[in-house]
């Protein structure tokens, strides 16, 4: 009784990894073994002890989390063998057995983790970020060789207006293509596996570079929109694999940072596409094919490293059966050999997945246990697209103008821009975990409705006589390219993969990966006409949609911070039944 009520009053420094109250509890577990004679236990539970002495904390709780009676210490811990859900917050130790089966799951950085992070994510999310701003900079050049291409062909002037209306295409082609890979990559990721699937996906990548490097040596601009569809599909499948991928190999602990590296490695990639994408690189009138034939190279890398890499464990354990195989690929991912609780966790996932039928796009409307997170992932991923961002880089050039900076100065501030959004996304990386994902979002997108309606006023008063009021509104762009990238940049894409199951999660990926590549491309049709009827005051609708999201976000986006997937799928079976 002296050790439960003792270890009740410590409960909340344990939470906050206080070294001195583990320390004690341990200590106490340790005299507990010896009054009872739990022989068997009483090593460990004094190795621990010593390992607490030693500054080895995790090493410690590891010590009593990996021992054969662990049935057995759990009974001492919760002072029964079957604990019902309520016993969990009743019982006086129970904060303690949970932070001990968590530690078991919450595995460090290990190198083979980054190594299979590297291999998946530089290879796919790359192809998304460069091929989306890769023909930005050299956009005159182009348009101006499909005005002589489609004249040579014809032996007339070709408009400018039809040159825009091609050059228009090229670009919207690689979100439409975006929307049929989105849509297909559940259908993949079942079939071949997300590794199998990310593998197979680079065939694509071959086919569009080679579409995009012969195109001007060709006198062809259909191979270019050929090319930009071929890797709209690869980066749409990659957009629903890559995170997938990510989301399925990560420790509990680090799930949302390791997520983050997919919009990480975006913002790296446009970065790149913009600097490469300068005249005094590869922007000029004979090296924009080699610019755009480039998407091959990360291809190549992942054609190289990801076949060193294991399948997803759960993927292999669910959806082929191999327990064998997926405990050596959790194995290889975690670095050691005792993976055994979180084999079981897998384990027991799949045991409970039998009983269910295949998840279908009609069961994750009509089953109000998937609804909602069907809801709420679906509506985070619209919010990414239509939070305005586009818009802002769009008018980006333009603001930079009013501040006094033109021609060359003003590329260069943009590159500045895309340097911070590459900067605050590393940030997100550590924030994430610490956070959470809800909080960041919320900042995320409250930074921007503000921000928003400040530039709305500034770029209102904003002209080349005010150069002033032009620095304010270069200010404000920079600070709503640091709050898209805190939050709402990054968590949309892993946000989905942490709020299904297993036999859910391709096809709720498929809907929501299709989903964001159909508001991007609806935002990139609509912008345009409602910038020539609105001017600088288009930016008042995304102020109202921001304001939308954010109380969304407010009222039904839970926080799946350190919860395992478990606990996860309870809370939204409680909410169904509410």
């Amino acid at each position: 009784m002296f050790i439960k009520k003792r270890s009740a009053r410590l409960t909340d420094d344990l939470l906050g990894q206080n070294r001195k109250a583990i320390r004690i509890i341990v200590g106490l577990l340790t005299g507990h073994c010896r009054l009872n004679k739990h022989m068997s236990l009483m090593g460990l539970a004094e190795e621990a002890t010593c390992r607490f002495c030693s500054e080895e904390e995790e090493t410690a709780v590891h010590v009593l989390c990996q021992c054969e009676g662990l049935a057995r210490l759990r009974f001492l811990i919760l002072g029964e063998e079957n604990p019902s859900a309520s016993s969990y917050t009743e019982a006086p130790l129970s904060r303690l057995w949970s932070l001990m089966q968590r530690t078991q799951l919450d595995r460090g950085f290990t190198g083979t983790l980054a190594f299979a992070i590297a291999a998946s994510a530089l290879g796919s999310s790359f192809q998304h970020g460069y091929n989306t701003g890769v023909l930005n900079n050299p956009k005159d050049i182009i348009s101006e060789w499909i005005g002589n291409n489609m004249g040579n062909r014809t032996g007339t002037e070709t408009s400018q207006e039809t040159v825009t209306l091609v050059f228009s295409i090229m670009v919207a082609i690689f979100c439409v293509g975006g929307m049929i890979g989105g849509a297909v990559t559940g259908l993949i990721a079942d079939k071949f596996g997300r590794k199998g699937g990310l593998l197979l996906n680079n065939i694509l990548v071959i086919l569009a570079a080679i579409c995009l490097g012969t195109a001007k040596s060709a006198g062809s601009y259909e191979l270019i929109i050929l090319g930009r569809f071929i890797i709209g599909i690869n980066s749409g499948l990659n957009a629903g694999l890559a995170p997938m991928y990510l989301a399925e190999i990560s420790p509990v602990n680090l799930r949302g940072a390791i997520g983050t590296v997919y919009q990480l490695v975006i913002t790296i990639s446009i970065l790149i596409s913009q600097v490469l994408g300068l005249q005094s690189i590869l922007g000029t009138q004979t090296q924009w094919p080699t610019l755009l034939a480039i998407t091959v190279v990360p291809a190549i890398f992942q054609i190289v490293t990801l076949p060193f890499c294991p399948e997803s464990p759960k993927y292999l354990m669910t959806n082929k059966g191999k327990e064998l195989e997926a405990q050596k690929a959790l194995s290889w991912f975690r670095g050691t050999l005792a993976v055994h609780e979180e084999m079981d966790m897998i384990k027991a996932e799949s045991e409970a997945l039998k009983l269910v039928p295949k998840v279908t796009v009609r069961e994750l409307v009509t089953n109000s246990t998937l609804r909602i997170p069907l809801i709420i992932s679906l509506t985070v991923m619209c919010a990414q697209q239509l939070s305005g961002i586009n818009a802002v880089m769009f008018f980006s050039t333009a603001i930079f103008n009013m501040a006094g900076l033109s021609g060359e100065k003003a590329s260069y501030a943009t590159l500045a821009m895309g340097g911070i959004n590459v900067l605050m996304t590393v940030v997100s990386l550590f924030l994430v975990e610490k956070a959470g994902r809800k909080t960041l979002l919320l900042i995320g997108f409250g930074g921007m409705a503000i921000d928003t309606l400040l530039l709305t006023i500034a770029m209102g008063f904003a002209s080349a006589e005010r150069p002033t009021v032009g620095i304010f509104c270069v200010i404000f762009v920079l600070v709503y390219v640091i709050m898209f990238a805190t939050g709402p940049g990054s968590i949309p894409w892993f946000l989905v993969s942490e709020l299904f199951n297993q036999a859910a999660r391709p096809t709720a990926t498929s809907l929501a990966v299709c989903i964001n590549w159909t508001a991007n491309f609806l935002v990139g049709l609509a912008f345009l006409p409602l910038k020539e009827l609105l001017g600088s005051y288009v930016f008042l609708i995304f102020l109202v949609l921001q304001v939308l999201f954010l109380l969304f976000i407010y009222k039904k986006v839970p926080e799946t911070k350190n919860k395992t997937l478990e606990e996860i799928s309870a809370m939204f079976r409680q909410q169904s039944y509410q």
